[in-house]
């Protein structure tokens, strides 16, 4: 199991995509693992046959265990780029291991600032006992030594694994291409100088579907069951503790005619300009958010502790704090307040999208200032929420109900709904709370604004 970085011990591995006696390829997924963050897939560094799955479906894994072996016997040379690193697990007596690089890290996490020696070129033959892991690669992998004591092989030109698969989807022949990255490390774009013209990609290598892993098993008289926590979920807990007793909180609530808005929804889904796009009141919602802040640039801000400072922030990484099987997730999106409304709409859709399939990578769910959580889905009224960590303010939207209403003088039935915005009172206080909650109110009441104050 590879360094997961960012504080992150452990792993599990949620599914295998290849069992033993299967042929892999460099590239090829093998299996995909949970950390506390985000579902990953992790490809494997070269070519061979699966010896043996070390660990079954649903098992929790330390870092720097072995998770599986691979027998590289009479398969292409298996050495690594630059950014390599021995196995996790000790060698075996009568293996050499490689010289120590750079550790290996999930795919998205960067790689640790280590001093590594360059490797031998393509004219060089160096007996390589120990298959190299790819410090780029997903998982720390071991290499089975062949029949006979050793693999004679040869180094391969310096490049990073997804270069390698697109140089393999390509056709593209890594030794006759000329490197132009730092260290020669051959670059994407030195791959498609070399495919111009582009041959037709090569087929991918068969996945073999891993048996599902089997339901929990509850006796039908059971009294009690017991889950684990771990995964999302653990980490999911420990930040909401974390936040609850770190930052004050502070919950204010507004409850208004969002009739206007709803009708609004309904018109964007017939215009032109919104065709292909998914419309629905979290989208308007959104969009008054961003406005709201836009007026209250100091709601979006940050508390830094170990230096003391308000951190304000100009510009907005919207959170939307979505519900997986796996548990509770926020991705955000990057510079919200930068997107028209039809490209808040796209990425509204992917962000859901993604989150239900749970294909969010860690780097969806990090630098968020602002989170919506939509609670009104559930038929809720409104709720308290409590802060993503390192964030101002989190605002709760409620159920959209026909209810009774004064407008203009009568009693009439009229949309309503009620909003709760939680906040830092280190950093927002009552007044500029109360002035940001009135805004988004005021902007679903009289949509116009978006317009007017946008």
């Amino acid at each position: 199991m590879p360094d997961v970085g960012e504080g992150l011990t452990e792993a599990e591995i949620l599914k295998w995509y290849v069992k033993p006696g299967d042929t892999v390829s460099d590239g090829q997924v093998v299996c995909e693992v949970e950390t506390a963050k985000a579902a990953v897939e992790l490809p494997i560094p070269f070519d061979g046959t699966v010896h043996e799955l070390r660990f079954p479906e649903g098992t929790t894994v330390d870092v720097g265990e072995v998770i599986i072996s691979v027998n590289v016997g009479g398969a292409a040379p298996a050495e690594a780029p630059e950014q390599v690193a021995a196995p996790v697990a000790a060698p075996a007596p009568e293996e050499e291991a490689e010289p120590q690089g750079r550790q290996p890290v999930l795919v998205g996490y960067g790689v640790a600032a280590t001093s590594t020696k360059r490797r031998a070129r393509k004219s060089d033959t160096v007996p390589a006992q120990a298959a190299a892991v790819s410090g780029l690669a997903a998982a720390a992998i071991q290499g089975e030594l062949n029949g006979h004591g050793g693999l004679a092989t040869a180094a391969r030109p310096l490049a990073k694994p997804p270069v390698r698969k697109l140089a393999k989807d390509l056709g593209v022949d890594l030794a006759t291409v000329v490197p132009t990255g730092p260290d020669g490390i051959i670059t994407r774009e030195d791959v498609h100088a070399a495919a111009a013209p582009a041959p037709v990609a090569a087929a991918p290598a068969p996945v073999v579907e891993a048996a599902p892993a089997p339901a929990l098993a509850v006796a039908s008289d059971a009294r009690e069951t017991r889950v684990p926590i771990k995964g999302v979920r653990k980490a999911t807990a420990a930040a909401m503790v974390g936040s609850a007793f770190t930052a004050p909180h502070v919950t204010e609530f507004v409850t208004f005619d969002i009739t206007r808005t709803m009708k609004l929804v309904e018109e964007l889904k017939s215009d032109k300009d919104m065709a292909g796009l998914r419309v629905n009141p979290l989208l308007l919602i959104a969009k008054a958010v961003l406005v709201a802040a836009k007026r209250n640039p100091e709601i979006n801000a940050a508390w830094d502790e170990a230096n003391q400072e308000i951190v304000l922030k100009h510009y907005v990484n919207l959170g939307i704090a979505a519900a997986t099987p796996r548990g509770l997730i926020v991705p955000n999106i990057k510079d919200a307040h930068a997107q028209t409304l039809p490209e808040l709409s796209q990425s509204l859709s992917e962000l859901v999208a993604t989150a239900r399939e749970g294909k969010t990578t860690p780097a969806a769910m990090q630098g968020g200032t602002f989170t919506i959580t939509n609670v009104g889905v559930f038929g809720v009224d409104t709720g308290t929420p409590i802060l993503n960590p390192g964030e101002s303010a989190i605002l709760a939207v409620g159920a959209i109900k026909l209810q009774p209403w004064v407008h203009k003088g009568k009693v009439k039935p009229r949309q309503v709904t009620t909003l709760a915005l939680s906040f830092d009172h280190r950093l927002v206080d009552g007044e500029l709370g109360s002035k940001f909650l009135a805004d988004i109110a005021a902007i679903l009441e009289q949509p116009k604004r978006l317009i007017t104050w946008g």
